[in-house]
């Protein structure tokens, strides 16, 4: 289990440093991706991203 932790922990810090890139590339401001104002600070749900971004590394999976 505490496997699992480690290797969320450092595809969160991987996808963290990739975050400015993807974005100069369009992501994370796709239809569906939801940004708001609540409580004073601003969330962000990137689904299509995720979506996207998953069904890309599922391809790359299934390739190699």
């Amino acid at each position: 289990m505490i496997r699992w932790f480690i290797v969320i922990f450092l595809a969160l810090m991987v996808i963290s440093w990739f975050s400015p890139l993807l974005q100069k590339l369009g992501f994370g401001k796709l239809p569906g991706d939801l940004r708001f104002r609540l409580f004073g600070r601003e969330w962000f749900i990137p689904l299509t991203t995720t979506i996207l971004l998953s069904f890309v590394a599922s391809l790359i999976s299934h390739v190699l």
